[in-house]
């Protein structure tokens, strides 16, 4: 077996290992199927979306989140920044946008006080674990390409559940209080109620 098939194998393994088994885990205790994932995010290019299809989009959520981003300027950069992301990870859009408003109410610059930085509260050790040391998690792009891996990484691992994977993403498994904002923000900022609440 060549060295490439074997790595192929291993990573097969590490992503189908299920919720709550026992998988190896980095010096700090993070899954290196996560961490893998995230350094091929953030050292990938983001998928190019329609741009007929994105300037709709931009147009309509512009005119919904005119009170929460006020700045039209920066309001239209950043919901730029999170389709091309949020569609590069295979996310929904108005879901990474409910959680950016949950998690830093679109303040790029917001510090948690377990140390989280920027849009979607990125925890800056993830920079040391994929390697990328000088990455700015208060760049706008920067935060989001990792906030998306990981929320992607943790919707592959829980299989769509999204409850689940929201719950995994803000480190409160077991607990409904943010899965429920989230949803509270889809509904009423956001203004997709499509994805459902189970």
């Amino acid at each position: 077996m060549t060295t490439a098939v074997k790595r192929i194998v291993i990573a097969i393994c590490l992503l189908g290992v299920p919720i709550g088994a026992s998988a190896e885990r980095t010096e700090s205790g993070v899954d290196p199927a996560l961490v893998a994932a995230l350094k091929q995010a953030v050292e990938g290019a983001p998928r190019t979306a329609d741009e007929i299809d994105t300037m709709l989009w931009l147009a309509g959520m512009s005119e919904k989140l005119a009170l929460p981003i006020p700045d039209p300027f920066y309001r239209v950069h950043l919901l730029r920044l999170a389709h091309e992301e949020a569609q590069s990870a295979g996310l929904d859009p108005e879901l990474v946008l409910a959680v950016i408003h949950v998690e830093s109410g679109f303040d790029r610059f917001a510090v948690s006080a377990s140390g989280a930085r920027g849009l979607m509260q990125i925890m800056p050790f993830w920079k040391k674990e994929i390697g990328h040391p000088t990455d700015d998690l208060f760049n706008p792009r920067v935060n989001l390409r990792y906030g998306c891996a990981i929320l992607r990484y943790y919707l592959d691992r829980t299989r769509g559940r999204v409850a689940e994977a929201l719950a995994a993403y803000n480190g409160s498994a077991g607990k409904r209080e943010y899965v429920d904002k989230v949803y509270l923000s889809l509904r009423q900022t956001v203004g997709n109620p499509d994805i459902k609440n189970p």
